[in-house]
C-alpha cells in the first residue's frame, strides 16, 4: 500500500525559522529542517514524500474576499532569499517539492484525497487545523512539533461540535487567524450551541422563526456572509495537479503501484 507523507512546507519551515536566534543563519535553518524531515521519514516510513510550497499568485480566496488573511506578516527577507537553496537541499535529500500557484492548502488536500481514494494512506504534516475537515479514514494529520497525530475527539470537545460541523462552525463564527468573517455578533460559543440544536446551516436558516428576534435578525442579515465564509474555509480537493507519484517515491520503498495525480 502506498503511504504518502505530505509536508506543509511553510508551516514547518516558518515555525523552525522562528526558533532560530539569528534570523540570518540559513545554515542553522537548513540543518534543523533537514533533521526534522529525516525524523519524519524515520517515524512514518512512507513510500512517497513531498513538500508543498505556497506560490506567489493571488489566491482565489483573496480574489473572492480581499480581506482574507489580511494583516499576515510577510515572509522575513532572509528566509525569502534562502528558500530556494533550502528547497534544492531537500530535493538532494530525496524530498521533492510541489509548488502551488497560490496557497498550498488546496494542493495538499487534493493530494491527500487522491491518495486516499486510490486506497493509499495520506499523512499531512501540518499544525493547520483546517485540514481536520478532510474526514476520511485513510487521511491523518501529524503535528511534528508535538510529535502526535491531531486528536479529532479533543478538537471536537474544544470546539463544541462534531467533525462534520467544523465548516458550519467557521461559516457562523468565522476564523480570526485567516480573517474569515463569519456572521457579525455570532461567536464560537453561540455558533456551537446553534449547531447542537439545529445540526446544519440549512436547518438553522430554515428555523429562524423558532429563535429569539434579536438572534434571528443577526442570522438573517448575515446569511450571505455565512455562505461566503463557508466557501473560504472549505478546502478544494479536486485540483488538476499533473504530477506522477513515482517522482516522489522514497528511495528503497516498494509501493504497490504508482498512479498519476
Amino acid at each position: 500500500m502506498n503511504k504518502f507523507l505530505i509536508i506543509d512546507g511553510l508551516n514547518l519551515v516558518r515555525r523552525i525559522y522562528a526558533a532560530i536566534p539569528d534570523e540570518n543563519d540559513m545554515d542553522s535553518l537548513k540543518e534543523r529542517v533537514s533533521s526534522a524531515c529525516s525524523k519524519l521519514l524515520r517515524v512514518h516510513q512512507p513510500t512517497h514524500v513531498a513538500i508543498v510550497w505556497d506560490g506567489d499568485e493571488i489566491s482565489w480566496r483573496k480574489q473572492l474576499y480581499p480581506d482574507y488573511k489580511k494583516g499576515r506578516k510577510p515572509m522575513p527577507e532572509p528566509l525569502a532569499e534562502g528558500l530556494n537553496a533550502l528547497q534544492d537541499h531537500l530535493t538532494s535529500m530525496g524530498i521533492g517539492s510541489i509548488y502551488a500557484a497560490a496557497e498550498a492548502d488546496d494542493v495538499i488536500a487534493t493530494l491527500a484525497m487522491k491518495t486516499a481514494k486510490a486506497q493509499g494512506e495520506a499523512i499531512i504534516v501540518s499544525t493547520d487545523k483546517g485540514f481536520s475537515q478532510l474526514n476520511h479514514v485513510r487521511i491523518s494529520q501529524w503535528d511534528h512539533f508535538n510529535q502526535q497525530y491531531l486528536d479529532i475527539a479533543a478538537l471536537e470537545q474544544k470546539l463544541g461540535v462534531e467533525r462534520s460541523q467544523f465548516l458550519d462552525l467557521m461559516a457562523l463564527a468565522g476564523d480570526s487567524g485567516n480573517k474569515i468573517p463569519g456572521i457579525p455578533g455570532i461567536g464560537p460559543k453561540s455558533a456551537a450551541e446553534l449547531l447542537k440544536t439545529f445540526r446544519t446551516l440549512s436547518t438553522l436558516f430554515s428555523s429562524l422563526p423558532n429563535l429569539g428576534a434579536k438572534q434571528a435578525k443577526k442570522l438573517a442579515e448575515g446569511k450571505e456572509m455565512a455562505r461566503l465564509s463557508y466557501k473560504l474555509a472549505q478546502l478544494q480537493t479536486d485540483l488538476p495537479l499533473n504530477i506522477n507519484l513515482k517522482d516522489f517515491r522514497v528511495s528503497g520503498a516498494h509501493p504497490a503501484s504508482d498512479r498519476e495525480q
